[in-house]
């Protein structure tokens, strides 16, 4: 993978897909970047190393199967031999889930799991807007399915992008909502990364130069994007950290987040601002020394509080809408999520109950 990690690299993007061979490229936008004239800048660098641009841009803030069979739809009449996804988590998912099914037919469901594939996908280059998800650094994509309303996580070795672009200008103009709930949510892969069952030497070398360009930086990226230094930490940060689920896994936070997505509509990174705090305490109580190198335990759990609270988001699960009456419901959905079962203690849907009736009280 070819990173390119400047202010204003985003205007290399025609040189280096023409160098991987791109002619005619699909570029899956965020709608609400073409007011900010980002769509347009990536076009018009594409077209300038004589690549033909088709832009889809049809979908909102919470694509889902239905939205990545519209990209494919869109998409195949027009005869494309790569992608370009431009956006947030969201724009890089979708890309990624309409490349699989443009090159392997069928529906996102098929290819739950990793490896479910049988032909490459297209090379693809992807160009991250926020600093959160790390979708720009794995070979997953993960797409609700529309009749399930859960996550699902579809992996092949081809999804994984043959180049991305970090460019901290394109993340100035972000929302504070969405820097919070992005911040919050590269601030969990860190964390979870660290001490899965599956953590390496590799993944944790990932886990600790995450960490330490997302620790100093969260609370300033979430108050303000003014500080071009700051965006350019957290940008990378979260590349890294994306990079370290690539090698670790995640763990019993995002199988609790992943649940109140699908009931409540939860941001996601809201979510795992209610409940890693409870998971990493939780977690304590098996082996108190899991989150030593990251500091330990309170100062983990206070950087996550101290995120949420400049972003302002919600700190229990009842304000989220959530009722104790919801609880077994919801932890049955969380144990039957993919990441619980990479977390260092044994997760199933008792400890989630636990984990649920804890962060409905908002105190840890």
């Amino acid at each position: 993978m070819l990173i390119a990690h400047r202010p204003g690299a985003i205007a290399d993007l025609g040189s280096i897909a023409r160098n991987i061979g791109f002619t005619r490229t699909l570029l899956v936008a965020d709608p609400g970047l073409r007011g900010a004239g980002l769509i347009d800048r990536a076009r018009e660098t594409l077209e300038a190393s004589d690549i033909s641009v088709d832009v889809f841009d049809a979908f909102g803030a919470n694509p889902d199967s239905n939205t990545v069979e519209a990209g494919r739809a869109f998409a195949a009449p027009l005869g494309v031999d790569s992608i370009v996804a431009l956006g947030g988590g969201s724009a890089l998912d979708t890309a990624k889930g309409v490349n699989f099914l443009l090159t392997n037919g069928g529906r996102m469901a098929d290819y739950r799991g990793y490896g479910r594939a049988r032909h490459a996908l297209l090379p693809s280059i992807g160009i991250p807007t926020t600093a959160g998800t790390g979708s720009d650094a794995q070979s997953y994509c993960v797409i609700v399915d529309a009749d399930s309303h859960l996550k699902m996580a579809c992996g092949t070795p081809s999804a994984l992008f043959r180049a991305v672009i970090l460019d901290p200008d394109l993340t100035a103009t972000t929302p504070k909502s969405v820097r919070g709930a992005a911040a919050i949510d590269a601030l969990a892969h860190v964390i979870e990364t660290w001490v899965t069952t599956r953590q390496s030497p590799v993944s944790r070398l990932l886990s600790r130069e995450a960490w330490a360009l997302i620790a100093p930086a969260i609370v300033a990226s979430i108050e303000s994007s003014d500080d071009a230094r700051v965006r350019s930490d957290m940008l990378l940060g979260a590349h890294l950290a994306g990079a370290a689920i690539e090698a670790s896994m995640l763990g019993a936070a995002h199988a609790c987040a992943n649940p109140l997505t699908a009931r409540y509509g939860t941001p996601h990174g809201v979510a795992l601002g209610v409940l890693v705090p409870h998971v990493v305490r939780w977690n304590a109580e098996h082996d108190a020394s899991l989150y030593d190198g990251l500091g330990g335990v309170d100062r983990v759990v206070s950087l996550v509080d101290a995120g949420v609270a400049a972003a302002g988001f919600p700190t229990s699960l009842a304000a989220l809408g959530a009722s104790r009456d919801d609880i077994p419901a919801l932890a049955a959905m969380a144990a039957t999520q993919w990441t619980g079962g990479f977390n260092p203690r044994a997760f199933d849907a008792d400890a989630a109950r636990v984990i649920y009736e804890r962060a409905m009280r908002g105190s840890t």
